[in-house]
């Protein structure tokens, strides 16, 4: 895409085409697709290894992580190490505001996580899903249609 097109896209949705925008925490070297936007005040951590898919949208207040300092809080230090799994998202995948995606969670293409949503460790969420709520749940077929048929 040539950097006229750009500008003609940015016209026309409002928002900067950015790999990363300058009002985010980025964290290691996270590989992040072509045409993927970042919103401002989200926490990218790619400490772990992430991959974030093309064409994603990934809002406001996101938090993705690779990492987790619980265990080695909890036990006083004892466990000195900090956990770290590897994170994916996959291409056209929407990440709603203040959404929360912990370490080692694996989030198909084109699905969508709602609004302040949390996608617990580990999980592993189906192509063209809705997760919503805290913990995050995936939205049964019949609610997710729009997803598929837009």
């Amino acid at each position: 895409m040539s950097e006229k097109d750009d500008r003609d896209l940015d016209a026309w949705h409002g928002l900067p085409s950015n790999p990363k925008n300058r009002h985010a925490l980025f964290v290691g070297a996270p590989a992040i697709g072509e045409g993927t936007w970042i919103g401002p005040f989200t926490v990218i951590d790619g400490s772990g290894g992430l991959t974030i898919g093309k064409g994603c949208d990934i809002s406001a207040g996101a938090q993705i992580y690779t990492h987790s300092t619980v265990a080695r809080c909890v036990s006083e230090r004892r466990h000195a190490e900090v956990d770290r799994r590897s994170t994916e998202i996959g291409d056209f995948v929407h990440i709603g505001a203040n959404a929360t995606i912990l370490m080692g969670a694996k989030i198909g293409h084109h699905s969508v996580i709602a609004a302040g949503a949390v996608v617990r460790e580990g999980a592993e969420v189906p192509p063209y899903s809705v997760v919503v709520g805290v913990p995050g749940r995936v939205l049964p077929d019949a609610a997710r249609k729009w997803a598929v048929d837009g």
